[in-house]
């Protein structure tokens, strides 16, 4: 019969699947499924809690209530199985899921600063070279404490204006730190919650708003108008709109120098 003993417990509402608590934890007792993180096991789960000052929403804890106890022989063969199993990379299931749906996540232990090519490179070629500065791009996978976010020049950036604007690359990406999202399909008040959680974390130099010219797609000027007001920061505000033929069709107070 299970014992009353410490082990995770994983608020799902909370949690955006970043990733962040995976690598925390040594046993290998958490993995982002389906888009949230999960205890894959109680037996693998010592209950000590490292994993909960990863979490930069707050979605872990640790509570005690019955439970497997803690096998430390499962965690080695558990450990032994990772390293020679191709279908996960740390910790994020990639098998597919049921109906055909892709289990995976993009942990943010793989958050990193790129080096991005010069705006000229591969034009002997006739390549064009990447300007993308840091992965990840999409706003809910972003850490509001990631080094690339401190005092950047952020872009909020439409999903359908990455894929309209030709010039993307070489004229809009250079130098600045970028967040993707879609105002119409994503959750409204989940963008607004984390990109207040990252402009008060990151204190950005400037803020610029790069939407479609398509009225639902100006909701990304509202989400970035209430998460300002939620983080209380005022950084330089600026807003591109983009034209479904890929032409910038208006600019205004672009705090950077102007692509129009």
């Amino acid at each position: 019969m299970p014992k009353v003993r410490p082990i995770i417990e994983i608020d799902e509402e909370k949690c955006t699947g970043c990733g962040l608590c995976v690598p925390a934890c040594a046993e290998g007792a958490l993995q982002v499924i389906e888009g949230k993180a999960r205890l894959v096991g109680e037996i693998y789960c010592d209950g000590l809690g490292a994993c909960l000052g990863e979490c930069p929403e707050g979605a872990l804890r640790v509570i005690e209530r019955p439970a497997d106890e803690f096998d430390e022989a499962a965690v080695e063969k558990r450990q032994a199985a990772q390293k020679a199993a191709p279908a996960e990379v740390h910790g994020i299931e990639t098998a597919p899921a049921p109906g055909g749906a892709m289990a995976c996540g993009c942990p943010s232990s793989m958050a990193r600063s790129l080096k991005p090519n010069a705006p000229t490179a591969g034009a002997k070629s006739g390549k064009l070279a990447s300007s993308l500065g840091h992965w990840p791009i999409k706003l809910q996978l972003l850490a509001p404490q990631a080094p690339f976010l401190k005092g950047a020049d952020l872009l909020l950036l439409a999903d359908c204006a990455a894929a309209a604007y030709p010039a993307l690359h070489p004229e809009l990406l250079p130098g600045k730190a970028v967040a993707l999202a879609c105002p119409k399909l994503d959750d409204a008040q989940a963008h607004i919650n984390k990109l207040a959680a990252v402009l008060a974390a990151a204190k950005p130099r400037s803020l610029t708003v790069v939407h479609m010219e398509v009225p639902c797609c100006k909701g990304l000027a509202f989400i970035a108008e209430k998460a300002l007001e939620k983080a209380g920061v005022a950084p330089k505000l600026g807003r591109m709109m983009i034209g479904m033929k890929g032409g910038v069709l208006e600019t205004e107070n672009l705090p950077w120098e102007s692509v129009a």
